[in-house]
């Protein structure tokens, strides 16, 4: 039996056309700036983002925890989405790591509204952190994979300008976002400081994130990239499967937000399982199964005994993730699994 693993697009695996092109990779050590796998990929990545420089790191967190560190000072204050990865997914890093408080603000759908954030702003006193990075998400994952729309971010930036403030994103899946909005990677990124990516999920590479931003801020991060121990030598091996899935699989995420859209009506129609279908935007299905009166973990344990791999998002949430794995039959397999599940609930 096959196994449908729709717990993230985390689980992607190279196929062996990208194993082809990292074991053919040319090499060198990135520690000196001398890998010309890496640094093919930073050049493709500033011409996507209109960035000036990039910098490959190994993870996502990675990235972000970078990029916050380069950005501020101790005893600095950074304003997030109180769902927001940085906030709930990276182990506190930002206060061990750089010595920062984050700032979390409700948002909906993932997106903060202009006027809440000018008012958390802090004020010049010291008796108060002080406010330094505006972080945002896009997409966002715990809303669902929901797309930060492109005017709400003008309306930041221009409220960054105005406090001297800087801005990051957490763009791990800004592809997603870009294929779904056809609004390019470069009109997304020109709002931003500093922008992460990541190759490990959608994109279907093995390993790697990337920072662009500034010159002067790649520098900074290139240190801090030092200090975390990131420093990897002969690193266009990994490159490779980033630089590969870059060019092959960008546009193909179209493919990925169409399963997951026929999986979110389908499974909306089934009694207990409630979907926002307004969050539904790119790759990932939130299900709220409260309605059931069984925990989400029971479920998803269920689902798993049918061959069905799911993650238990919360006690009462499920999270499905579609990708590059993931075929139109296994959508139908998928809704006919959780047929089967409801019924041996009696749902």
């Amino acid at each position: 039996m096959k196994i449908i693993d729709l717990r993230s697009d985390t689980v992607t695996q190279p196929s062996e056309e990208m194993r082809q092109a990292m074991a053919q990779a040319p090499v060198g050590d990135d520690v000196f700036g001398e890998d010309p796998t890496v640094n093919a990929l930073q050049k493709k990545m500033t011409e996507l983002t209109g960035k000036e420089a990039a910098l490959f790191v190994s993870s996502g967190t990675q990235a972000n925890q970078i990029s916050i560190n380069a950005h501020t000072q101790p005893g600095n204050e950074v304003i997030c989405e109180e769902r927001a990865h940085i906030f709930n997914y990276e182990a506190g890093a930002p206060a061990l790591l750089s010595g920062v408080q984050l700032h979390p603000l409700p948002g909906k759908y993932g997106v903060l509204d202009v006027q809440q954030v000018e008012e958390a702003i802090r004020p010049p006193d010291h008796h108060f952190a002080q406010t330094k990075l505006i972080a945002l998400e896009n997409t966002h994952n715990r809303w669902g994979g929901t797309i930060y729309p492109i005017d709400e971010i003008k309306k930041m930036k221009k409220l960054a300008d105005r406090h001297g403030l800087k801005m990051h994103l957490d763009g791990a899946r800004l592809w997603n976002a870009s294929v779904a909005t056809g609004i390019s990677l470069k009109e997304y990124a020109r709002y931003f400081d500093s922008v992460s990516l990541c190759f490990s999920k959608g994109l279907g590479a093995p390993v790697g994130s990337i920072i662009v931003g500034g010159k002067e801020f790649i520098e900074r991060a290139h240190y801090y990239r030092k200090v975390y121990g990131g420093g990897m030598r002969q690193a266009g091996i990994i490159a490779s499967g980033a630089l590969y899935a870059v060019e092959h699989n960008f546009k193909r995420l179209k493919e990925d937000h169409r399963r997951a859209k026929l999986l979110a009506e389908a499974l909306n129609a089934f009694p207990g399982m409630v979907i926002d279908l307004q969050t539904v935007q790119t790759n990932i299905v939130i299900i709220d199964t409260s309605l059931t009166g069984k925990p989400a973990a029971l479920i998803a344990e269920r689902l798993n005994e049918h061959g069905v791999k799911v993650i238990a998002f919360s006690p009462t949430r499920l999270r499905l993730v579609t990708h590059l794995h993931i075929t139109d039959d296994d959508v139908d397999r998928t809704i006919e699994v959780f047929k089967k599940v409801c019924a041996e609930f009696n749902v």
